[in-house]
């Protein structure tokens, strides 16, 4: 980003202090005066604290300009100031401007409650094989982290693969409307945020909301095996096409062989071509499927596609394989978690070869509202007493599962550590462990388990 603060003033319908002649340049946004970078625009948000209080820290920082909400000013700082009703519906504004008027990429916009950050960084790694790609940085996919992210890109941008969340109503809708995207894609319909929606059709009503400013000669991805979507996909009027493991899919995947640090599989399409991506689990081929046919919409070769995806970067704390301090095998999935993505991965990892025993670590998945105690037991499913060893629970809301597996497994081998607890959780792991061993632990972040795998890595205590 490289623009004069007076046309920045124009763009947000705000008074600038400066002539164009006269009026400094600016090279980019910040909310945080953390990661702010000289010659900055600062934009101060309602957070846990106002973000006006860091005003005077931004111009420390060595801030080129801040906005200022109108129920804030007069702000004492010599920082010059563009005066606006909201700073964060200025930035969403500026965001917009900056992406038709300067850059003009094509823009693909992925969500979806499992898979969305996989999908994007595989998207971008296919895509990036034939233009200039900029993606969402780490998770930055809400309305303020969407905006950041296009005002983050360099003019000469081709595509940008932008991630989009959401735990309300709407707020899709926003973020749609302001990149317009070329092509929209929903990875899947979990039950994340089911505790705000209350059903999954409620969720699903609410991802449908990714396609409001799809262009329109735009293409609509979408989970073809959901029929959730199916049946909403009649309502959009753009060009679709459909991925999943069901033939009726316009792409679906076949032979799929799982391992520890990849999967293999083919592809109705391409018989011939044999594709492997770096991670585990037949999820993870479905979001595949997604990036592969994203790469076909923006003419990239079959064969590219597959060079691309054998040696696409995972984002950090997804899936990531790990060795303890005992010599375990330790799978870290502690990002987040809800019920479809916890089963898939007991499955898959109860597959996987060892001499020694199968161990997972399960704490609680946040946000399910009333649905937390049937949702949890539901898990047991996937824990099949003669592949898992060892079943350790960790929370508050994971004792539902605790009483489900009562009746499938021996006491004595499920083992329950409320919340408080971690440290206790820490040391019977260690002493349970031995080197042949495999140990899965998954739960939301809010769980903390990233504690228990550094201890478990490190052979530290809590």
């Amino acid at each position: 980003m490289k623009m004069k603060l007076a046309e920045i003033a124009r763009v947000v319908g705000a008074q600038c202090p400066y002539s164009d002649a006269d009026s400094p340049t600016i090279t980019g946004v910040a909310f945080d005066t953390r990661q702010l970078k000289p010659g900055d625009l600062f934009v101060p948000l309602a957070g846990e604290r106002d973000g006006h209080e860091f005003i005077g820290a931004a111009k420390a920082k060595g801030a080129a300009a801040t906005f200022v909400a109108t129920d804030h000013e007069p702000i004492e700082t010599a920082l010059p100031q563009l005066v606006v009703p909201s700073p964060l519906t200025a930035l969403q504004q500026l965001a917009q401007y900056y992406l038709l008027m300067k850059v003009n990429p094509k823009v693909v916009a992925i969500t979806g409650s499992n898979g969305k950050t996989t999908t994007k960084d595989m998207t971008a790694a296919v895509l990036a094989t034939q233009y200039h790609v900029v993606k969402t940085p780490e998770n930055f996919n809400n309305e303020i982290g969407v905006p950041v992210t296009i005002l983050g890109m360099d003019t000469n941008t081709e595509v940008l693969v932008v991630e989009m969340g959401m735990d309300r109503p709407g707020q899709l809708h926003a973020m749609s409307t302001l990149a317009e995207p070329d092509v929209a894609v929903i990875t899947m319909i979990g039950e994340a945020h089911i505790e705000f929606f209350k059903t999954r059709d409620k969720i699903a009503d609410a991802k449908l909301e990714i396609t409001d400013g799809l262009k329109e000669d735009g293409l609509f991805i979408y989970n073809g095996d959901e029929p959730l979507l199916t049946e909403r996909a009649k309502n959009v009027d753009q060009g679709q096409k459909t991925f999943g493991l069901g033939p009726e899919n316009s792409l679906f995947a076949r032979d799929i062989e799982s391992f520890e640090d990849h999967t293999d599989f083919s592809l109705s399409r391409w018989p011939d071509l044999k594709f492997t991506i770096p991670i585990m689990g037949e999820y993870n081929v479905t979001n595949a499927l997604a990036a592969i046919l994203v790469g076909r919409r923006f003419h990239v070769k079959p064969e590219t596609i597959q060079r691309a995806l054998a040696h696409f970067q995972v984002t950090k704390n997804r899936t990531e394989w790990l060795t303890g301090d005992a010599g375990e095998s330790i799978l870290s999935d502690v990002y987040n978690a809800n019920p479809t993505a916890m089963k898939a991965v007991i499955t898959d990892f109860a597959e996987f070869p060892t001499t020694g025993r199968r161990i997972v670590v399960l704490g609680d998945m946040l946000e399910l509202g009333d649905l937390a105690g049937d949702l949890h037991a539901s898990v047991a499913e996937a824990i099949d007493p003669a592949k898992i060893a060892e079943v350790y629970l960790y929370g508050t809301q994971i004792t539902s599962l605790q009483a489900a597996l009562a009746a499938k497994m021996p006491a004595d081998r499920v083992h329950y550590f409320a919340t408080p607890h971690q440290a206790d959780l820490i040391d019977a792991l260690q002493q349970d462990i031995s080197y042949q061993d495999m140990v899965l632990l998954k739960a939301s972040h809010g769980l903390h388990l990233e504690n228990v795998v550094k201890a478990l890595v490190e052979g530290s205590h809590a």
